[in-house]
């Protein structure tokens, strides 16, 4: 579903990515785990056009571009797998003038082309899927965060997206959001989506991912199931990371 090899992305003299290679099968649930500053966001935002990047290739599907491709042909493959995949941040981005109903129906009205009542079914099915429903007429400033990551995961859904792309989802909730938050994103996993959750919450990780990578330093230091990276870690820099998010 998704193939990432050999990705490299620069700012300037320092080098986030060092040659990434990852692939994700369909209906899979991949955890990537590390630590600050490990080039995990900026994976992620290369895989959805949000960066560009200086040598490798991405592919979702049928759809790839790599470093090379010319500007207008990898602009145009970019727009084609942001239909075809999802993404939520972690600072959910919802548009402050909109209410709920409205954010969760604009991508399906201006850009897939829904009737309006057809955009707006979607969205309430979706709304009382993530359990907010009875708060789809108020403004993005009258809900909590959780509540707004909610929102935001609602609308990225209904671009009917092949996969979805979760930037540390809970980085900026109470322990009691992040809990609401990975709830809904656990629910998904059960429905088979395909999915990549960069996440500090290593439990979550531990008991949904079906594969988990480490980055450190700008590379997959280590891949494997939940029970051998957290069991049995082949690598000291993952035991590290492990050992430091216990004592947290």
């Amino acid at each position: 579903m998704i193939d990432v090899t050999g990705l490299v992305k620069r700012h300037g003299t320092l080098e986030v990515l060092r040659g990434v290679d990852l692939a994700v099968n369909r209906g899979e649930v991949a955890a990537i785990i590390g630590a600050s500053g490990s080039g995990k966001s900026t994976f992620l935002r290369c895989l959805n056009g949000l960066e560009t990047f200086q040598d490798g290739r991405v592919a979702v599907g049928d759809l790839s571009f790599s470093a090379d491709t010319p500007a207008p042909v990898r602009s145009r493959v970019v727009r084609q797998v942001c239909r075809r995949v999802g993404m939520v941040f972690q600072s959910f981005n919802l548009f402050p003038h909109r209410t709920v109903l409205q954010n969760v129906t604009e991508g399906p009205i201006y850009v897939l082309g829904l009737p309006a009542e057809e955009a707006e079914a979607r969205a309430l099915r979706l709304l009382d899927r993530v359990g907010l429903a009875d708060r789809r007429h108020a403004m993005p400033r009258q809900l909590s965060g959780g509540q707004q990551q909610r929102v935001a995961i609602a609308r990225a859904l209904a671009m009917e997206p092949d996969a979805m792309l979760f930037d540390e989802p809970t980085s900026a909730l109470d322990p009691r959001m992040t809990g609401e938050v990975l709830a809904v994103i656990t629910d998904l996993a059960r429905d088979g989506l395909t999915m990549i959750v960069v996440t500090h919450a290593m439990r979550f990780a531990r008991q949904v991912a079906h594969t988990v990578h480490v980055f450190g330093d700008g590379r997959v230091i280590e891949s494997g199931s939940p029970d051998q990276i957290f069991e049995a870690p082949r690598q000291e820099a993952t035991r590290l990371l492990l050992d430091d998010s216990q004592a947290a």
